[in-house]
């Protein structure tokens, strides 16, 4: 199993709704918090410190495992 880690920016928007950006991918939480850090220089980033988040993700794996509803 190999795990990478991804970086997420979300910038609030009206009501509940966010923006969400996929800034990276990476080998390790380390190396996305750095990218992290970096990105924090940058105008938007900087204006939203707090909306940056890192998840974990297997790689060779379904992230769905059934179907959606569209809306």
């Amino acid at each position: 199993m190999r795990t990478v880690f991804l970086l997420w920016h979300a910038r609030p928007l009206d009501g509940d709704e966010t923006e969400d950006k996929l800034v990276g991918i990476y080998s390790s939480a380390d190396e996305a918090n750095a990218a992290k850090m970096r990105k924090l220089q940058f105008q938007g980033f900087r204006d939203y410190p707090d909306g940056f988040f890192v998840s974990e993700y297997e790689v060779d794996r379904d992230a769905w495992s059934e179907g959606f509803t569209v809306r």
